[in-house]
């Protein structure tokens, strides 16, 4: 019994975790009928089972009957807010914390999220 309960609470702190950070695009699907591809938010169509990278930092996938996608960005949490502030790079879809006096200088974050 300790075993199993030890699973769900994994599996919900996993769960938790990835749904900040996901979401789900459902397939117009016509009873009756299968589908062999998905069509994103820009109305570009995709494989069943294929993988791609957005150019807002997520990785997404098609399945028969949805696309997923989760950012690729973590988020920093745990560092001095008033005297840091966050840089996003797009081309590494990395957020770094800097110093706002002096950008060339990293802070120190205790922690981060995906």
């Amino acid at each position: 019994m300790n075993v199993l309960l030890g699973r769900l609470v994994i599996f919900a702190t996993f769960v938790t975790l990835c749904n900040a950070s996901c979401y789900l695009i459902l397939n117009d699907i016509v009873p009756g009928e299968s589908t062999k591809e998905c069509t994103d938010l820009n109305g570009n169509n995709h494989p069943i089972n294929s993988r791609w990278r957005t150019d807002n930092c997520e990785r997404c996938g098609c399945g028969e009957k949805r696309i997923s996608c989760c950012s690729l960005v973590a988020t920093p949490v745990g560092y001095d807010m008033h005297k840091c502030q966050k840089i996003f790079n797009k081309e590494d879809c990395k957020l770094i914390v800097v110093e706002k006096k002096d950008p060339n200088k990293t802070c120190d974050v205790s922690g981060w999220i995906l």
